[in-house]
Order: C-alpha cells, then structure tokens, then sequence
C-alpha cells in the first residue's frame, strides 16, 4: 500500500532542532522584501527541485516491459469469450484484479442490455443437374493447435441481430455490397428481388452491405472472404493469411449502443423498448443473413451463371471468372437467432488528480471478442495493463497526476460500442463538463505501422509524443519514423467512422480523442485464428509492438494530465475545416447553394486560433517567470475553453435521420458504418440532391450548410472566450 497522507512526517514525539534566534537584520526588512524573498523561494523550489512532468515522461518510457504485455495476452486469450458469457466474466475479473493490483480504486459497472446468439443455421447449395452441397459452418482447427479444445466453445459462425428465418432462392453476386454495386446490378437488369445476395468483405461495414441487400430487395444475405483480399499468401499457421475454412463473423446492427435504449442510457429501471420493438428498427438487418468461408463463397460463385461482372468485381489470380447471376444457383438458408437480455460489465479504474481531480484523461479498450481476440481486442487490453503497471510505478517514485485519469475496460463493444455507449449516456453531463480527452485503443497490434487517428487538434501532440518513443522494429528509429515510413494518406485518420469505442465521445458529446495502432488490417479478423499464435507468431513475435503502444499511449494520457496548459493546437483544427470545405465545394458546383456561411464561419474560428495562440503565448512567457498572478488570462480559463470547442462543434437535434449522431464535422458514412465522413450532413443531403434532383433537396444541401456554419461559429466563440 501505498504511504497515507502525512506518513512521511516527523513523529510528534521526535525531538526537535531548537529554534535559531531570528536575525535582526531580518527583522528589520521590508515586508514587500519577505513577501519577494518567499516567492522566490517557491519559484526556485518549483523549478529546479519539484521533479517536471517530463521526467516522469522519461521515466514512464523506460519501465516498459514485453513480457508483461505478453504474459497479460496469453492469460486473456486462453478461452474464446464473447459477451455476455461466463468466459467474459472471467475476463472481466481478470483485468479488474489487475488494475486494482496497483491500489487503484476499480469497479465493475454492469448494464442489462439486447445480445444476439444463434441458434440454428444451415446453408445448401443447388443447381440444376448438380448435387446438392451442405455447407459445414464451421472452422476447422490444425494439427498441434493448442487451442483446439477451447475451439468448441466458441460462438458459431454468425451475424449478429441478423433476422430468423428460411429463405430458398437463386443467388445474384454483388460484389463487396456496397450501395453503389447494387445500383451497378440494377442497371444491368440483374434483379435482386427475393433472391439471395452474395457479397464479399472488404470495403464497407457488414450491417450495411446486409442493408443495401435488404434495401435492394434480396431475401436473404450471405457475406464471404474473397481470397483476394484475405488469403493472398500462407495460410495460418503456416502464414498470416485466412485459412479456407475462416469465417469473419460480427454484429449487423447498424445502431450505437443497447438496441433496447436508443438514445438513453441502459440503467437500472430505465424505460426500454420490447426485444419484437427492437428487432423492428430499421438499424437492424430486417433479413435472414450469414458469413460463409472463402471455400464456401468460391463454391457458391462457380454455379453462378449469368452475365461476366466487371474486371474489378473479379477475384484473384487463378479465381473462376464471376458472374452477376442471378442463378441458376440456389441457396437455401436457414436461421434463427436467440435475441436475449443479458448483464455486460465495463471495467472502470481511477487514479485521482492532485491539483484539478475534476479533470479527466479517459484512456480505453475494449475486453470482448468473437473468438479468442489475440489482436482485437486484447492486444490493446495487454497493453492497457502493462500501461497501468508503469503507471503504478510512477506512483511508487511520487507522482501523481495534475487530473485525474480513468482507465476502462468496455464490454459488448463488438455488438454495438455497447459498453462504451451506454457509460457515457449514463455520465453524459459529466463527462461533457469534465473531460478533457478520450484516448482509445482497440486492436493494438495486427502487423507493421503507425495508424493514429485524432480530432485535429491532438494532431501536433500526437507527432511530438511519437518522436519521444523507440520504434519497436528498428531501436535506432522512432515511432515517427515507422509513422512516416508506413506509407499512410492523409497522415492522420479522423474519428467519424463507427469502428471503435471513441464513438461514443467524439460523435456523441464532442470530447478531444485519439484511436491508434500499430498495423491496420490483418487477415484472420473476428475468426477462429485470432489467437495468442497468430500475434506469437506473426503480429508481434517479440511483444515490442505492444510495449509501443502502451508507450505512446501512457506518454499522451501523462502530458494530458500533468501538463499545467493543455497541449491542444486548434491551428490543425483550422485548416481541416477550410480543406474539408473545399471538398464540399468541388461536390456542389452546378447546384444553387452558397458556402459563404460556411466560408465565413471558419474565418471567424481562424480568428479565435490566432486570438487563443497569443494568449498560449503569454501565458507560457508567464510561467517561464512564475508569474502566473500578473499574466493576462487565467490558466484555469483558457484550458476550459480549448477542452470545450470540441463541444461546441455538436448540436442538440444532431444529424438529419440519425439524431444518436450530434458532432457536425465528423460522423460516420450513410452507406458505411467504417468509413469516417468530413461534414456528415452536408454529404447526406448532397447525395439525397444528386439522387433526386429536386428543389427541395437542393434547399436541404444548403440548410445543413448553414447548420454546419452555425456550430462552428459557436466554436469560435468557445475558443477565443468572448461573448457577442
């Protein structure tokens, strides 16, 4: 345990030194003179004696350790463990007994909220003058496989809130579903109607590419792995790639959160709506679908006739040439679906701010997984534990954070950011008042590469933290040279796609965050072979990448909340809005709509970064003296203001059609869950205007842009901390 408060002080009973007899001289000094002499003292004891955030920096990067992180991946991969289970409650308690190792104060925090479980499924294929093939549905495991018995516990192959029932009818091929492949099919003449949709993954979210198939009027869904994109070399464990049995499975629901409380937190007692009324949303998959193998998708493909798809509808080298369909292909799918209320528990560990503990930097990963979650998710839980016992140590050597910071372990994320979600509607006024930022990380490790994701202005913290951590490949490099070296364009991504639990804080209440990893897209995703082999053999064989992670992670959370001013630069924030109106721009030549508010409204935030830049300035001249009393703005003032602009770019009403959704620059795709989307609103009417060609929708592209227009003035306002 750690020293109580006082502990280190002398005895009352210990002797003490007698009192030296005060100096005349002293004494006879001016008071102004005492008061100059004691801030002196306390200038030069704040200095040069107080240890500086950056040296608990210094020392937080060098207490890393690879075989923590790894020690912490095989102890949670051991069993596959989705939510709602028994095996995820033994996460649960594994990562709490973890954190609360270090004597920080963790909690469960348990919500009862809609999961989705399969029942039965079946899948045949037929065509004429064929047998009949009965597909297996299931993955095989290899010989020597140390996890072939905890196979069998493992969720079999699904869609999550997939509807249930049985659908008989010819296969039509469309490509990776995305809106844009249906509409392709419906200008040829294929029709889709009652048949059964076939698409591959790799594009767009699986909620949407059931969607468009429903939309499209496809009686049933089915979503395989295209060699192409998923086994273009070895398969596992031989290689990285997806073996020809691997499923992707994952949850079609395209809604944020419990399904049962749209809008509202899931807690005790809370008003809900009946599972049938949930199940009805238009969110949910509507039709009967399921994940096949790339085995069973080829199958499939070869018996589809038809005319030949497009080039870039095909598969890989030595793939049979696809065809549209439909037919004469048959599939016939069977599914049913248990839609059941179940108890999930975030993790929520706290380390209290000394001098402003109503401040705080929220750090989080999620815990449940489809399978056995060696990279996704618990790359990023390893990595959050292995950052917890640095920060212990810290503790140990006398630090304590300036605000507090909160370190959580979400549940049922993979259903829907349900954990996530749910947490911060339930702390929704505090959290919106006190946050300072969220930093997330969910698959922490799949490969090779810096992926850092931001709202724009951590953008400047995030590259100067980067250049201060070792890049884990190469010991004489940074991680800002393996950033720069990956390749990556635009450098940083932005936070409006619906991938991870950030979604919650930055598309819901407008909180500063940050996603990041090292590597983007593996193979085995959300299948049977994400386990500790795969990251053992192949993500991270020496647990450096991890320890990368944990580093850059814990560094950004220390200078968030030790750092006396706020390190945000709203500058990137600036030039993302005017090049992200100049995008719209190019979209709406030939409507009759102005950008002027829009224009006009980002000068008038170019203005407050300017104006906020110079009072950043001052007051850094300031603390260089120790001169804080005497500086023109209060500090306590100015990091109010840069913590809430974020804020004040949401509004209350949120986006059109999507309410849940209330940030205005960023959001995600209307037809890709995945996909992060510049000025949301704007887009949505946009292609509404360019479907339907009418006045009306024309009005409505220039309504948004108004909307738009009005938060970000509202932002400027926030940032240079006036009022009209």
């Amino acid at each position: 345990m750690p020293p109580q408060d006082g502990a280190d002080e002398p005895s009352a009973r210990a002797p003490l030194l007698p009192a030296p007899a005060p100096c005349r001289a002293a004494a006879r000094l001016h008071p102004l003179a005492l008061i100059a002499a004691a801030a002196f003292v306390a200038w030069f004891h704040l200095l040069f004696l107080a240890p500086a955030p950056s040296y608990y920096q210094t020392l937080f990067l060098s207490l890393g350790s690879n075989d923590t992180a790894a020690a912490h991946l095989r102890a949670l991969t051991q069993r596959p463990h989705v939510a709602g289970t028994r095996a995820n409650s033994l996460t649960a308690a594994y990562v709490r007994d973890a954190l609360a190792s270090h004597s920080f104060p963790t909690r469960f925090t348990p919500y009862f909220v809609l999961l989705s479980y399969p029942v039965r499924r079946s899948l045949s294929l037929s065509a004429p003058g064929r047998d009949a093939v009965q597909f297996a549905l299931e993955q095989d495991t290899y010989p020597g496989d140390p996890y072939a018995a905890a196979s069998s516990e493992a969720v079999p192959t699904f869609l999550a809130y997939a509807a249930s029932g049985s659908v008989a009818a010819e296969a039509v091929y469309a490509n990776y579903g995305r809106a844009e492949d249906f509409a392709y099919l419906a200008a040829r003449g294929v029709d889709v109607a009652g048949k059964v949709a076939v698409a591959r993954y790799g594009k767009v979210f699986r909620g949407d590419i059931v969607r468009n198939a429903r939309d499209a009027g496809a009686a049933a869904a089915v979503i395989y792995t295209d060699a192409k994109d998923y086994a273009a070399g070895k398969a596992f464990p031989d290689g990285p790639w997806m073996p020809p049995t691997g499923v992707q499975v994952g949850s079609a629901f395209k809604g944020v959160g419990d399904p049962t409380t749209p809008m509202w937190a899931s807690s005790e007692g809370c008003q809900r709506l009946s599972i049938a009324e949930a199940m009805a949303s238009d969110d949910m998959p509507g039709i009967p679908a399921l994940p096949v193998s790339g085995m069973d998708g080829e199958a499939i493909l070869q018996l589809i006739g038809g005319d030949v798809a497009p080039e870039d509808w095909q598969g890989g080298a030595g793939a049979p040439a696809y065809r549209l369909g439909p037919g004469p292909a048959v599939l016939n799918l069977t599914y049913v679906g248990n839609e059941t209320m179940a108890t999930i528990q975030n993790v929520i560990s706290v380390i209290e701010g000394k001098e402003e503990p109503d401040r705080y930097v929220i750090l989080g990963n999620h815990r449940d997984a489809w399978t056995f979650g060696g990279v996704d998710p618990n790359s990023g839980t390893a990595a959050l534990l292995e950052l917890a016992q640095r920060l212990s140590d810290l503790q140990k050597k006398g630090w304590r954070p300036r605000r507090t910071i909160i370190m959580c372990n979400w549940d049922a994320e993979e259903y829907a950011l349900i954990g996530s979600t749910e947490w911060v509607e339930e702390n929704r006024a505090m959290l919106a008042s006190r946050t300072v930022a969220y930093l997330n990380v969910d698959s922490a490790v799949c490969g090779h590469g810096f992926y850092p994701s931001a709202t724009p202005q951590l953008d400047g913290l995030l590259k100067e933290a980067s250049k201060q951590v070792q890049n884990p490949d190469n010991g004489t490099e940074t991680l800002y040279d393996l950033w720069m070296d990956s390749n990556t364009s635009p450098l940083f991504g932005r936070l409006g796609g619906g991938g991870s639990d950030y979604s919650a804080f930055v598309q819901h209440i407008g909180i500063p965050s940050v996603d990041m990893s090292i590597g983007s897209d593996y193979a085995v995703y959300h299948s049977l072979y994400d386990d500790f082999i795969w990251m053992e053999k192949f993500g991270d064989p020496l647990f450096q990448r991890h320890v990368a992670v944990a580093s850059i992670w814990g560094l950004v959370a220390l200078r968030l909340s030790d750092e006396e001013i706020l390190p945000f630069n709203y500058s990137y924030y600036a030039a993302e809005l005017e090049n992200g109106a100049m995008g719209i721009n190019e979209r709406v030549l030939g409507m009759p709509v102005s950008l002027s508010p829009l224009h006009k409204s980002i000068k008038e935030f170019r203005r407050a970064v300017l104006k906020v830049d110079s009072e950043l300035k001052a007051l850094r001249t300031c603390k260089i003296w120790a001169l804080w009393r005497n500086c023109p703005s209060n500090v306590r003032d100015i990091n109010d203001r840069l913590m809430m602009t974020e804020r004040a770019f949401t509004e209350r009403e949120g986006l059109s059609g999507r309410p849940w959704y209330k940030h205005l620059i960023y959001g995600p795709s209307l037809h890709n869950d995945y996909g992060a989307e510049m000025y949301p609103g704007i887009d949505d009417a946009i292609q509404t205007a360019k479907r339907t060609n009418t006045s009306e929708s024309s009005q409505a592209v220039q309504n948004e842009i108004h909307r738009v227009a009005r938060v970000i003035n509202q932002a400027a306002l926030v940032l240079a901390g006036g009022l009209t």
